[in-house]
């Protein structure tokens, strides 16, 4: 073998001679070039002053870029941990080819943070250009060996395997490369899409050492060169083989190659791990078509594929599926703790274990989990002491996020301090350096982390209650035990029973009774929160421990002790209650001025408008008389449909002609007036109430015409109209028979001109005051979300096109106003609820044509029923007849007081339109006694109003 390898060594320095002489020829033609080009430049001298305003703006730029650089290290070396700031520094300087200053700064970047892919590969690629002169290779293989450590990039191993590639021909060069490609294949030869390129660079270089040993054509080759070729072969062999069982993209053509450079064909083992391979693939690729179609950092589909990869059990698929998801994320602290946790409990390989904590650490330093958790595992795994204090101070100045961080990262190293102590010795070194650490403990918090919060994160001083325990437990110093408590009740603990309570356990368990007494009779003075508990912990302890004399004294400082906090706590409810009455008083006031203010406004107005009122029923007498024998109703829908109805109440419970200057409403909008008195009662049961539709709807009563005729039978459709002849947006459909009510109740939520229709059954709010026509979600939609700051100009389509990336789309509303104005709202379910979560993630903060929109899981709010729910129904009053305006504020009934409801029997309302008119007149009543209900005539309206 050693004969061998010199062979190859010999074949491959006579490679590298003929690359390095193709080498100088090349350097030889670009100098001839760059002497043509001086002597071109010789020729043109003349047009060099017509560069000069060229070359000042150069050097105006270099001046400008010189100066940002300046700023930049100033900045840094104020605040050395500006990750912004060190990428922008690194690129100015690339820019001026400051190759030396670049080296400086990627370098102090790289001693606070690991770099990304992009970054090591420009500085690999720039130190390898610089050190190409260089004899000594080893300082780019250092940089390498830095670059694999910080993310598994197949990439970077690439760069590293073909670098090494060209220091082959020194000694043990092939031996070095070889060894590069096989780690580069052990960290991400599982890469589902990028490992097949690091596995065919490998076997390219395989080949071309058997291009190397294989003998001239016609020569037959030695027993010695004949070894070395099968050797080689055998070689490219095993990776075909180790390639072609790993589920990687694009393994047909693999195997296809090897069919065709294998001689002896394809064996039957490797054609059953190659099948495996395939099904395995086949099972990963939906997984990876959801990585190749989504957008970074794609956090939801790495989810679901390592919970896929879990499941499978593979521990090496698992790796390389973590180190792939964290190359994309690695600034999520949950996926570290998440793939630490795995590594921690199923690989359980130190190298693997540590190295994944300390990337974890120079991620997220901000997280306090991942510390404790590199802590214990450098204890788990047997790391000496000096690098677990390392790591534990480190920790202490990663800047946590809240004071609560850093008691916990103290415990996390007092308990592995306590770990370290052999408490049989009464004496020891790590005794005392336990001692220490925890007095170090106290005074950081009580400095460093009160002055940062404010707080000192520890109220309950546990560190000191760990303290405590260990000294009477451990050490059987009781007394250093009773001080340490007696600090902490000097805290603002003394006032909590539970506090007192562990101090009394601890005596119990390594005290004496008097200490546990003393301890309770100050804890039944003390204690504010829950004193009848104290009281009766020291009764039970007397009953057990105390004499006659020491059940007397706990009897009478117990009885003490209650009555005088019965008394403090009476107090303080008077207190309450007086603050409630007087609370009380002052709103019964603010209502009082209130309503006298308004009464006031009211006599007002109603002196100014008495006049006007009198006048107005003089001016209409007359026309009161000539319609007196009609019943001049408000017809609403196309001129065609001719039917009248109790639910038009926009006009009051009377008609009237129409006043001066109102216009009448367009010729579509109105119906033909009937003769006939008697108005057609509404069938509850046959009809539908129709509502949500747009304003600006045309032709409202043929468009539900058009809508529900496939229901069944339409009997008549009612749309209602304002006093100005505009649709309201609701309605009414009748059918022939209740069979159709369900059909039409089929097309609730049905879409027309961009809104969703509500259809609803009739129903009398009087006979059912708690049905509701619309059950809103009061609950979190979890699989739909909330966008608000939408530009108006948005369309549907362009949301889908938005918010399809991010999963599959069920529905898609744009929430508008009534006129179809939209209001800049969208809501948007996905067909699961991750979809939803990553849709926020990735959303949330978008900008959408120059707005900023936000984006949330749908949650409605609660809608609570005001006090006494029962709504204030009109049948106590008629509705009142207003202007073309609409009521004002302050306008006043000016219904005639013979035409007022007297209280008595209750009229039924039915969705707002009275069904049954209270009588008024003597022969009404007559007849409403008698159990008939004859509806008044707008004749009848008038001959009361001429009667006063």
């Amino acid at each position: 073998m050693a004969a061998s390898s010199n062979a190859e060594q010999t074949q491959l320095q006579d490679m590298e001679e003929e690359e390095d002489a193709g080498m100088e020829e090349r350097e030889m033609e670009s100098d001839g070039e760059e002497e043509g080009g001086e002597g071109e430049e010789g020729e043109e001298g003349m047009g060099e002053e017509n560069s000069d305003d060229e070359e000042d703006d150069s050097s105006e730029d270099e001046k400008e870029n010189e100066a940002e650089i300046q700023r930049l290290e100033e900045q840094l070396s104020i605040n050395a941990f500006d990750y912004n700031c060190h990428v922008d520094l690194i690129k100015l300087l690339k820019q001026e080819g400051e190759l030396f200053r670049l080296r400086k700064a990627r370098q102090k970047m790289s001693e606070l943070f690991p770099l990304t892919e992009e970054i090591w590969l420009d500085w690999l690629k720039d130190e390898i250009r610089l050190t190409e002169e260089e004899p000594n290779r080893e300082k780019v293989y250092e940089l390498f060996e830095r670059a694999v450590k910080d993310y598994i990039c197949p990439d970077i191993w690439l760069e590293y395997a073909q670098y090494s590639i060209g220091g082959m021909g020194s000694p043990g060069g092939i031996d070095k490369v070889r060894a590069i490609f096989e780690r580069a294949v052990t960290a991400v030869g599982l890469h589902m899409t990028k490992g097949q390129t690091v596995w065919e660079a490998y076997r390219e270089f395989e080949n071309a050492i058997l291009s190397t040993v294989q003998p001239p054509p016609g020569r037959i080759p030695s027993c010695e060169e004949q070894e070395l070729l099968n050797t080689q072969l055998g070689r490219i062999h095993t990776l075909f083989r180790r390639q072609l069982a790993i589920p990687l993209m694009d393994m047909e053509a693999t195997y296809a190659e090897y069919e065709e450079w294998s001689d002896s064909g394809v064996s039957e083992n490797v054609i059953s791990q190659y099948k495996k391979a395939s099904q395995q693939m086949e099972k990963c690729r939906p997984f990876e078509e959801s990585l190749l179609a989504a957008e970074p950092p794609k956090l939801a589909e790495y989810q679901t594929y390592i919970d896929f990869e879990l499941k499978e059990g593979d521990p090496a698929r698992v790796q390389i599926t973590f180190e792939r998801t964290l190359a994309e994320n690695c600034l999520v602290p949950d996926m570290w703790a998440k793939y630490t946790t795995y590594l921690d409990r199923q690989l359980k390989v130190k190298d693997l274990v540590l190295s994944t904590h300390e990337r974890a650490v120079r991620n997220c330093p901000w997280t306090m989990g991942l510390w404790k958790s590199y802590v214990l595992a450098l204890e788990r795994h047997g790391a000496d002491h000096h690098t677990v204090s390392d790591v534990f101070e480190k920790a202490l100045n990663a800047g946590f996020i809240q004071a609560t961080d850093y008691v916990e990262i103290w415990q996390a190293y007092l308990d592995y301090l306590r770990r370290r102590v052999d408490f049989s010795k009464e004496s020891s070194k790590e005794l005392e350096e336990l001692r220490g650490a925890f007095s170090r403990s106290l005074d950081y918090m009580k400095q460093d982390v009160e002055e940062r919060f404010g707080e000192s994160g520890d109220p309950s001083c546990i560190i000191m209650q760990i303290w405590a325990r260990i000294e009477a437990h451990h050490c059987k110093n009781i007394q250093k035990a009773r001080e340490l408590w007696d600090s902490i009740m000097t805290k603002g603990n003394a006032k909590y029973a539970n506090m007192w309570l562990e101090y009394y356990n601890l005596e119990r368990s390594y005290g004496d009774p008097v200490h546990c007494r003393k301890a309770l009779h100050r804890a039944v003075q003390c204690t504010s929160d829950y004193p009848e508990h104290v009281s009766e912990v020291l009764l039970t302890f007397e009953r057990v421990e105390g004499s006659l004399e020491d059940w007397d004294v706990a009897v009478q400082k117990t009885e003490t002790r209650l009555n005088r906090i019965n008394e403090q706590r009476a107090k303080a409810a008077e207190k309450e209650a007086n603050l409630a009455r007087q609370e009380e008083e002052r709103a019964d006031q603010r209502r009082k001025a209130k309503s006298e203010k308004k009464a006031q406004k009211k006599v007002q107005k109603g002196t100014r408008t008495g006049e006007k009122r009198k006048a107005e029923q003089e001016d209409y007498h007359d026309e009161w008389n000539d319609d007196a024998d009609q019943a001049p109703k408000r017809h609403r829908g196309n001129g065609n449909q001719a039917t009248e109805e109790y639910m038009e109440t926009e006009t009051g419970l009377f008609g009237r002609n129409a006043p001066p200057g109102f216009k009448p409403p367009p010729p579509g909008a109105k119906r033909a007036q009937q003769g006939d008195d008697k108005p057609e009662l509404r069938n509850d049961n046959s009809s539908v109430f129709i509502s949500n539709l747009a304003y600006t709807l045309e032709e409202p009563e043929a468009k539900l015409r058009t809508l529900f005729e496939t229901c069944g039978p339409i009997k008549q459709v009612r749309p209602v109209f304002s006093n100005k002849g505009n649709f309201k947006g609701y309605g009414y459909v009748q059918f022939e028979s209740t069979v159709s009510v369900p059909e039409a109740l089929k097309l609730d939520r049905r879409e027309v001109e961009g809104r969703p229709m509500f259809v609803s059954p009739c129903v009398d709010k009087n006979k059912n005051p708690e049905f509701k026509v619309f059950k809103y979600n009061a609950s979190m939609e979890k699989q739909k979300i909330f966008i608000s700051g939408l530009p108006f100009s948005c369309t549907k389509e362009q949301l889908e096109e938005l918010c399809k990336s991010h999963g599959t789309l069920k529905d898609v509303r744009l929430v508008t106003y009534r006129s179809g104005k939209p209001k800049g709202l969208a809501y948007v379910e996905f067909a699961e609820e991750a979809q939803a979560a990553q849709a926020v993630l990735k959303m949330d903060g978008m900008e959408v044509d120059g707005n900023k929109i936000s984006v949330a899981i749908s949650n409605p709010p609660r809608r609570m029923d005001k006090p006494g729910s029962n709504r204030p129904t009109t049948d106590m009053m008629p509705r009142q007849v207003f202007g073309s305006r609409g009521r004002g504020r302050t306008q006043l009934s000016l219904l005639p007081r013979s035409l007022h409801r007297q209280s008595g029997p209750v009229s039924k309302v039915e969705n707002g339109n009275s069904a049954e008119p209270v009588p008024t007149t003597a022969s009404a009543a007559a007849a409403n006694a008698a159990g008939e209900t004859k509806p008044l005539s707008n004749s009848d309206f008038a001959r009361m109003l001429l009667s006063k």
